[in-house]
């Protein structure tokens, strides 16, 4: 296994009540007596990086050896489909990537990362943890584990030199609710008064906490980095556009609690275009595309402290496809926020992200963030999935140019213009990103319903 390096590294376990347990590792040993239940956690001092094996040794009426451990960065992957998206795509039936060669096919006959560890969590619900435990990259249940992930960790891995252990618990089609403790909803100041005294509550339909009962909360307290988080298709197939923000932010709020520390970093993946009006006609009236206001609402999320967004939109081949190949890429970009933000690396990680606006005559002129060296079209073409809308709310195409960091738009059919929405439409994939090819996220100057 990998434990966190730079941190008190929580081990815990159970014995008989009043049993006195010894940990001994990397030269240090930590005694505790067990409390009435017989449970029991010390917390080694915080550790150094290294790529040596070696053992701990846990002592009590017995003795336990744990061989193979190595000290570097640890990262927990969790989500829906996508982010359990495995690395052998085939387990799965999910098509292939139709650009270049399939990077996790070329990886998997490839000697993989000595550096790189996993730890599988299977979709089962149980009350313990359903995994067959740690594994080396090399071992074969790394096929299963989430691509993005496994990408994520190869990236780090390769740039930092140190060993990393990412584990993998995910469900394909769940909710943010069911990753969330449905203590965590009668707690919440938001939620509480709903659900007031109900018993088996459901949050917009959805019982809280299955996934993280079984597949997250035995894994609470180890020692980790940080969160990678992809989730959110199973949210907009049941219209959750008001409380998407403040269900998200409630589950990092209660992970980062029941791991102790405000400060754990969550990355997280804005969702791919996708037909869903087409997916779930019977669920959408007649033109409703909501995917944008998911888009919007995960944007938000940017809000949250210590949090990043990856986004997608470049990453699709077939939009009648929920599950976009290239989860290299994802897990590329998904490591670009950590090794700037958490290990100091001085690089790009963040696509342009619409700042503000300012009307000139029959121009509107738009400002971003993060366009690092400069503002580009990814294909060389004229700049795409711009409109624009006067007093009346009618949004029409429009030409966008790029001048300097901004982007000037306009059309012919607005002399008035009030407002811009970019790449606001379910199958929107354009072309603006600054030079280091990081897209820029949809975005809408208005706010209007």
């Amino acid at each position: 296994m990998v434990l966190q390096r730079g941190k008190p590294v929580a081990i815990w376990g159970k014995a008989s009540a009043g049993e006195k347990v010894t940990v001994s590792f990397a030269n240090q040993t930590k005694t505790i007596v067990t409390d009435a239940a017989g449970n029991w956690q010390v917390k080694l001092d915080a550790l150094k990086a290294s790529a040596v094996p070696r053992k701990m040794i846990i002592v009590g009426s017995n003795k336990i050896e744990l061989e193979n451990v190595v000290v570097g960065e640890v990262w927990l992957c969790s989500g829906q489909s996508n982010m359990e998206y495995p690395l052998d795509r085939k387990l799965k039936k999910y098509a292939a990537s139709k650009r270049g060669e399939d990077l996790a096919e070329q990886e998997l006959k490839s000697v993989r990362n000595p550096l790189i560890r996993v730890l599988y969590v299977e979709r089962k619900l149980q009350a313990e943890l359903p995994t067959k435990g740690w594994a080396e990259s090399k071992d074969t249940i790394v096929r299963y584990v989430s691509a993005a992930g496994y990408f994520f960790a190869k990236e780090l891995a390769s740039k930092l030199k140190v060993p990393v252990g990412i584990i993998s618990t995910s469900w394909g089609g769940t909710r943010v609710e069911q990753w969330t403790p449905p203590t965590a909803y009668e707690q919440s100041p938001l939620f509480k008064d709903t659900i007031a005294g109900k018993p088996n509550f459901k949050i917009d339909g959805m019982v809280p906490g299955k996934m993280f009962e079984s597949m997250l909360l035995p894994i609470i307290p180890y020692t980790i980095k940080g969160f990678l988080w992809y989730q959110g298709e199973s949210n907009l197939m049941v219209h959750d556009t008001t409380s998407f923000v403040a269900k998200t932010r409630l589950l990092l709020d209660t992970w980062r609690g029941l791991w102790n520390d405000k400060t754990l970093p969550f990355y997280y993946v804005q969702i791919a275009p996708h037909y869903y009006s087409k997916r779930l006609k019977d669920r959408f009236p007649h033109g409703t595309d909501l995917l944008p206001y998911y888009w919007e609402a995960q944007a938000n999320c940017l809000d949250f402290s210590n949090s990043g967004m990856v986004v997608t939109t470049d990453l699709v081949d077939d939009l009648s496809n929920i599950h976009p190949g290239y989860k290299w890429e994802v897990g590329r970009r998904l490591s670009l926020w950590a090794l700037a933000k958490d290990y100091g690396k001085k690089l790009v990680y963040s696509g342009p992200l619409y700042s503000s606006m300012k009307v000139n005559g029959n121009c509107i002129e738009l400002s971003f963030t993060q366009t690092a060296s400069g503002l580009i079209s990814s294909d060389g073409q004229a700049l795409s999935w711009f409109t624009v809308a006067g007093a009346d709310h009618k949004f029409v195409p429009a030409q966008a140019v790029i001048k300097g960091n901004k982007v000037i738009v306009n059309s012919t059919a607005v002399q008035q213009p009030v407002a811009v929405r970019f790449a606001w439409d379910e199958t929107a994939m354009p072309n603006l990103c600054n030079k280091e090819k990081l897209p820029a996220s949809p975005f809408r100057t208005d706010s209007w319903r």
